[in-house]
C-alpha cells in the first residue's frame, strides 16, 4: 500500500472514530441529564477533558503560549466553539429529543452559507437555495409531526439548539483564519476557558446535587469526558491532516444519524418513517451547503 492510500485510509478510520464517538455522546449526555443539571455536567467533564489534552500537548512538547494579539480571537471561538456549541446545545437537551437536537444543530453549515454573504460576500447559488429548502423541510417535518402547538420547555429547546448552531456558524465564518498555535492547544484552551465558566455558572445557578448520580451515570460522565472531549479531537484533527475539508465536513453528518439511532436504542424515542425522512431531507440540506466548503 503507498503512503497516499495509507494516510487516506487511516484517515477514514479516524474519521470514523470520531463520528461514533461524538454520536454515541447525545444519548448518553441525556441519560446524565436526568441526574445531573447541564451546565454543570458538560462543564466538569469539559475542564477534565482540557486536562487531559493539555497533557497529551505537553508529551508533545507544544507550547502552550497564546501570541497576544491571537487572544481576542481565541476568546471569541471560545464563546462560539464551546459555550454557544456545547453551552446552549446541551441546555437544549433537556427539553427535546436526540433527534431534534442533533438535526437543529447539524443545520450549522446551512446557517455558515448564509453568514458568508453579508460578512464574505459570497453570493448563495441555486444549489446553496435547494439546500436552504431541503433543511428548513427537513427540520419542519421533524417538528411538526404532532403540530406546531408547542409548551414553554419544547419552544425553549428548539431556540437554544438553533442559536447553537447559529452562533457556532457565524464564528466558522468570521474565525476562518487559523490560529497561530497548535490544533490540539487551541482545543485545550478553549474547552478550558469555556466549560470552566459553564462549571462555575452551572454551581452558581443550578446548585447541583453531586451525590444524586448513579453508577450508570457516572459511566455516562466518564464516557463524555474521555471520547467525544478527548479521543475524538485527537482524531478529528488526524482525519483532518489525511483527508480533503469537505470530505472530512460530509462524512461527519453520519453523526446525526448514528445519534438518533442510538437514542432509540438506548432511550426508546421514537425512529420511524417521519424521523428518516426529515433526516434525509435535512442531511441532504446540509450536504449541499457543505459543498461550498
Amino acid at each position: 500500500m503507498d503512503s497516499a492510500r495509507r494516510d487516506r485510509t487511516i484517515g477514514f478510520l479516524c474519521l470514523g472514530v470520531t463520528a461514533f464517538g461524538w454520536a454515541l455522546n447525545w444519548p448518553l449526555m441525556k441519560l446524565l441529564l436526568q441526574q445531573w443539571p447541564p451546565l454543570f455536567a458538560r462543564g466538569l467533564a469539559g475542564v477534565c477533558a482540557s486536562l487531559i489534552l493539555g497533557a497529551l500537548a505537553l508529551g508533545r512538547k507544544e507550547s502552550f503560549a497564546v501570541p497576544r494579539e491571537a487572544i481576542p480571537r481565541l476568546l471569541f471561538a471560545t464563546l462560539t466553539n464551546v459555550l454557544a456549541w456545547m453551552g446552549l446545545g446541551t441546555v437544549a437537551m433537556k427539553y427535546v429529543t436526540v433527534s431534534e437536537g442533533a438535526l437543529l444543530a447539524y443545520t450549522m453549515p446551512i446557517w455558515a452559507m448564509l453568514f458568508a454573504w453579508p460578512v464574505l460576500g459570497t453570493r448563495p447559488t441555486m444549489r446553496d437555495i435547494l439546500g436552504l429548502v431541503l433543511g428548513v423541510a427537513g427540520v419542519a417535518l421533524l417538528l411538526g409531526g404532532h403540530g406546531f402547538a408547542f409548551g414553554a420547555d419544547k419552544l425553549l429547546g428548539i431556540a437554544l439548539a438553533l442559536l447553537c448552531a447559529i452562533l457556532f456558524a457565524f464564528g466558522n465564518v468570521l474565525n476562518r483564519k487559523a490560529l497561530p498555535m497548535p490544533p490540539l492547544v487551541v482545543v485545550a484552551w478553549q474547552v478550558g476557558l469555556g466549560c470552566a465558566t459553564m462549571l462555575i455558572l452551572g454551581i452558581l445557578f443550578e446548585h447541583p446535587d453531586i451525590t444524586a448520580i448513579t453508577p450508570l451515570g457516572l459511566g455516562c460522565f466518564v464516557y463524555m469526558t474521555l471520547v467525544p472531549m478527548g479521543v475524538c479531537y485527537v482524531t478529528w484533527f488526524e482525519t483532518l491532516r489525511r483527508l480533503p475539508p469537505t470530505s472530512a465536513s460530509t462524512g461527519m453528518l453520519i453523526v446525526p444519524v448514528i445519534g438518533v439511532v442510538s437514542a432509540a436504542i438506548i432511550l426508546g424515542e421514537p425512529l420511524g418513517l417521519r424521523e428518516w425522512a426529515a433526516m434525509a431531507l435535512t442531511l441532504g440540506g446540509v450536504t449541499l451547503a457543505l459543498q461550498r466548503a
